[in-house]
C-alpha cells in the first residue's frame, strides 16, 4: 500500500488532468520549492487569462497542501544531490528547483512522484515514481 509521497511541480500543475488517481500516493505532499515555483507563474504570465489560471493553481495548492520546508536536513541532503548530479555529468544549476525538491524528498525519506522522471536522473538515494502524463 502506498503511503505519503511528494508531488513535484509539473505533477501539481497537471494534477486536475490526471486520469488515474491510483498512480498517486495515498497522501500527497508538496515542497516549499514547488510553492515557490508556482508563485512565479502568475508574475511571468503573458496574458490576463493565463495569469488568472496560474493564480488559481497557486491558490489551490496553498489551500490543499501544507508544504514541506527546505530545512537543515534538506540543506544537508542537497549536498548529496548536487554531488550525485555532478557524478552523473549533470549540472546542478540547470535543474536547481528539481534538485532542491529532491533534497527535501530525501531528507524526509519520501518517494517523489513525477510526470518527468528524467528531471531526477542521476540522483542517488531518491525514490522516483513515474506518473503517466495525461496526454499519453
Amino acid at each position: 500500500m502506498k503511503a505519503t509521497g511528494i508531488l513535484d511541480t509539473n505533477t501539481v500543475i497537471l494534477l486536475p488532468q490526471l486520469e488515474d488517481p491510483d498512480s498517486l500516493p495515498t497522501v500527497s505532499a508538496i515542497t516549499s520549492i514547488t510553492l515557490a515555483e508556482l508563485s512565479v507563474g502568475p508574475l511571468a504570465a503573458k496574458t490576463d487569462s493565463e495569469r488568472a489560471a496560474r493564480q488559481t493553481r497557486l491558490q489551490q495548492a496553498e489551500a490543499d497542501f501544507d508544504p514541506l520546508p527546505f530545512d537543515a536536513a534538506a540543506a544537508r541532503a542537497f549536498g548529496q544531490v548536487a554531488a550525485s548530479l555532478r557524478a552523473a555529468g549533470r549540472k546542478t544549476s540547470a535543474r536547481a528547483y528539481d534538485a532542491l525538491i529532491a533534497a527535501i524528498a530525501i531528507a524526509n525519506d519520501l518517494p517523489l512522484y513525477t510526470i518527468n522522471p528524467k528531471d531526477y536522473q542521476g540522483i542517488d538515494h531518491l525514490v522516483v515514481v513515474q506518473i503517466p502524463h495525461p496526454d499519453s
